[in-house]
């Protein structure tokens, strides 16, 4: 059984996510999956989160797939896009406090042909897996309306399950969107990738201003054409934990929010470090990528009992086995089957 069939059928088992005890009915409305070490490990469904309305990122709905000629928000030079690439995808202007001036940041042109293929939101800004990303995109621009979400820090579980993709993919469109500065940070510092992701060099980074050989200004990247700024990982190094949760990342960050309206960080695994629960509590939200037939249920369950949990977002299920080919849509790449239902839980 697919996970999302097993999403479905658990949703319709319990709808209201009600349990019974003692014969009486109750709602539990908690975002944490209950702790039971004698059924942690035959967990077969998924865990409640997953179905709660509180933690859906968003649904297809949000984002049209229509294209017109306008050029707004187009990833690259010379292609076109429909308006939801850019500003007005579903949204409605914020207001936003004055933010200190961009300093004249270093510049690095983009090309298509140099990045990560993953990265649609550059390589395939017409596909329906980049209107998978604007949906991502729309439903952080609706939640920052109605609670202070700045800084966002993206994680997985373990190892290749996404959450690089999906950093930088939400970052990108984020940089599109009209009046909105975005800034990306590699904080996964034992093995900095986004700059191999994105095909560019840099010689410094976070480690090497965390060390104090240099400052924040002289290390932050203006990529073109989006105008994304990045913040790279520098030299890999394995004192991480300590030097995460240390003043002078905390000085990093807030020098950061002050020049921009989102921060994204694209975090360590966390099942394998506590990098990213430090910096899961500095934070104002995050998001969790798990992988469809690698991440396991009682992992993610271990997981989420260790974060706070006013600070989720919401789980983001990547590489479902439902997979779309070139004869639905004309892109045979991966990812999970676009419906006209909510589908991203």
């Amino acid at each position: 059984m697919s996970i999302l069939k097993a999403l479905e059928k658990r949703k319709t088992e319990n709808p209201g996510g009600e349990s019974r005890n003692g014969g009486e009915t109750r709602v539990d409305d908690r975002n944490v999956v209950p702790f039971d070490k004698n059924t942690r490990a035959r967990r077969s469904t998924p865990p409640r989160v997953f179905v709660e309305e509180d933690f859906r990122i968003g649904t297809p709905r949000s984002a049209s797939s229509e294209q017109s000629d306008s050029t707004i928000g187009t990833a690259l030079p010379d292609l076109k896009t429909s308006n939801t690439a850019g500003a007005t995808l579903d949204t409605v202007g914020s207001p936003r406090s004055v933010r200190k001036p961009l300093p004249e940041f270093a510049r690095w042109e983009v090309e298509a042909e140099r990045v990560e293929p993953r990265l649609v939101s550059i390589t395939q800004p017409h596909s329906t897996y980049c209107e998978e990303y604007r949906t991502l995109r729309t439903h952080v621009l609706h939640k920052s309306q109605r609670r202070k979400l700045q800084s966002i820090v993206v994680g997985s579980v373990n190892p290749a399950e996404g959450k690089t993709i999906t950093s930088l993919n939400l970052a990108w469109l984020l940089a599109q969107t009209d009046g909105v500065k975005a800034l990306i940070i590699d904080s996964d510092l034992r093995m900095p990738s986004l700059t191999d992701y994105l095909g560019i060099e840099t010689d410094k980074g976070l480690s090497d201003i965390l060390s104090g050989t240099c400052s924040v200004e002289e290390t932050i990247v203006r990529l073109e054409p989006s105008g994304l700024h990045l913040l790279p990982g520098g030299e890999a190094r394995n004192d991480v934990a300590e030097l995460l949760s240390g003043p002078r990342f905390q000085e990093i960050l807030r020098e950061a929010r002050e020049m921009f309206d989102y921060v994204i960080i694209d975090a360590p695994p966390l099942g394998v470090f506590t990098d990213a629960t430090v910096l899961i509590n500095q934070a104002d939200g995050a998001i969790l990528v798990v992988r469809a037939g690698r991440t396991k249920y009682s992992a993610v369950d271990r997981i989420l009992e260790t974060l706070p949990s006013d600070r989720m977002l919401g789980v983001i299920l990547n590489q479902s086995e439902e997979v779309l080919n070139e004869s639905t849509y004309g892109y045979g790449y991966y990812g999970k089957r676009y419906k006209r239902e909510e589908s991203i839980e």
